[in-house]
């Protein structure tokens, strides 16, 4: 191909239809692949995200377990309630909800 404006034309063209191809393709391999669990973080924490936002920080892991026991989240095994996905790890504090956030979600994540 010539090195003019309408031969670099034809390559752009050309990489844009590859591309294009080979999305499709990865979406019919994929097509039968289960579907992963939801990405929104405030959909898996659900009525806890509004809870926590709430509290008041700093706060220990066992405060939280104690004022928020009762709530279930959805984990990779099942649901779960948050005294059992904090009773994985050590009494840590928090200073503010988006931190609590960050660690139940590493912690249902696994």
């Amino acid at each position: 191909m010539a090195d003019d404006k309408q031969g670099r034309d034809e390559q752009a063209d050309d990489e844009k239809r590859r591309q294009r191809e080979w999305m499709q393709e990865e979406a019919r391999t994929r097509s039968d692949e289960e579907e992963p669990m939801r990405v929104d973080p405030s959909e898996r924490l659900g009525d806890l995200d509004e809870a926590l936002k709430s509290h008041d920080y700093p706060a220990t892991t066992t405060e939280l377990v104690e004022a928020y026991s009762e709530y279930e989240l959805e984990t990779q095994g099942g649901k779960k309630s948050l005294e059992d996905v904090l009773s994985a790890t050590d009494d840590q504090i928090y200073d503010s909800a988006e931190d609590v956030h960050r660690r139940i979600l590493g912690l249902i994540g696994r």
